[in-house]
């Protein structure tokens, strides 16, 4: 079955947030584990040629993922992701900032607040993502490295998994 799936991306610059709208044609729990195990995540988080390589994930309430992504020339460029909500099947929220391969939290680079809502909509489940940052500079240089064209090929990376999968 072909579905025409949602993708919106707008900017706040009053309130400092991104809003990702984004559905998938798979089930709720098919896509939730593609956002919070490491193993799937690792076939999917980068925009080709890149990829992601957990070193470390625990995915509960005060746990961390921390992760590089890995470019064709074998360059790492590391984050980390703290989360502090979890709703399994519902919601997540996280603080993601740029960081060092120790863990490291680089504080030169931008810093925001993940809240990820997973929409049950049968055959399609809709993610939509609110990221907030402290303020419009670093939501401006986030925008400025690519964010938003290395988010959508990501997921695109995300639809080929689960085409794959039937």
């Amino acid at each position: 079955m072909s579905y025409n799936l949602a993708f919106d991306f707008s900017v706040d610059k009053e309130n400092k947030t991104i809003r990702v709208t984004r559905e998938f044609a798979a089930t709720l729990p098919l896509v939730w584990d593609a956002y919070t195990k490491s193993d799937i995540l690792d076939r999917w988080w980068a925009p080709k040629p890149w990829r992601a390589k957990t070193k470390t994930m625990d995915f509960r309430n005060g746990g961390r993922w921390h992760y590089a992504m890995v470019g064709p020339e074998g360059e790492e460029h590391w984050a980390l992701a703290e989360y502090l909500d979890i709703q399994v099947h519902k919601t997540f929220a996280l603080l993601d900032a740029f960081a060092d391969a120790d863990g490291n939290t680089n504080k030169d680079l931008p810093q925001s607040k993940w809240v990820v809502t997973f929409i049950d909509k049968g055959a399609v489940t809709l993610v939509e993502s609110v990221i907030t940052y402290a303020d419009l500079a670093q939501l401006e240089a986030t925008i400025k490295m690519g964010f938003k064209e290395g988010l959508a090929m990501a997921m695109e990376n995300l639809d080929e998994l689960f085409a794959a999968s039937k």
